[in-house]
């Protein structure tokens, strides 16, 4: 049986004013089984959001990102983000 794939990734999102324009980004890490290292870099930028719209926004993109089952390592500087997943939310 193949090992699953194993993905690194780490969010950051933030506006100006709560709400005001804002975006996020994220940066998914992956070495393939030739051990080459594959990076993507996601983001986008938006008007009248709320800082937490655009740290959950990060994860969700880079979650869809993802072509196949994979184990995940995610990273984010967000309490929001982090107590959704620890918390089960």
């Amino acid at each position: 049986m193949s090992e699953k794939a194993k993905v690194t990734i780490y969010t950051d999102g933030a506006c100006s004013g709560n709400p005001g324009n804002g975006g996020y980004g994220t940066i998914l890490g992956h070495v393939d089984a030739n051990g080459v290292k594959h990076e993507k870099e996601l983001s986008e930028g938006f008007k009248s959001v709320t800082n937490n719209q655009m740290e959950l926004m990060a994860v969700i993109v880079a979650l869809e990102a993802l072509r196949k089952p994979c184990e995940v390592d995610l990273y984010s500087d967000s309490k929001y983000v982090v107590d959704a997943f620890n918390n089960k939310w």
